[in-house]
Formats: C-alpha cells, structure tokens, sequence
C-alpha cells in the first residue's frame, strides 16, 4: 500500500472508494437511523473519520469530502 500510494494514488482512489462505501452499507445496517438515508450514512463516516483520523489509515492521502 506504501509503494502504491506513493506512485500511484489514482489507483488507490478505487480502492478507498470502495472501502468507504463498505463502510457505509455497514453503519445503513447498524444504526436503525441510517438505514434509509444513504447520505446521512456518508455524513457519519466523513464525521467519525473527522473525529478520529487515526481509524483510517488509508485515507490519509485522499481527501475525505
């Protein structure tokens, strides 16, 4: 991951992506108040990453909004 991110950030862009929009259908089924607002699901993700930015590593090379 070092050695991409270093070279070539377009392609882990997919990747974290992918990994965020995980993290989002996971938290839609968690919490009961997210399950039907997609967005309101983005919105805790980028607030929780906001609060605690060591919880995700692999967004400290892209922006998060």
């Amino acid at each position: 991951m070092q050695y991409y991110g270093k070279f070539y950030k377009t392609a882990l862009s997919g990747l974290a992506n992918y990994i965020n929009m995980k993290l989002v259908r996971w938290a839609r089924r968690k919490y009961k108040s997210l399950k039907t607002h997609r967005q309101r699901a983005y919105d805790w993700l980028v607030h929780t990453y906001k609060a605690n930015p060591t919880l995700f590593e692999y967004l400290k090379s892209f922006k998060v909004c």
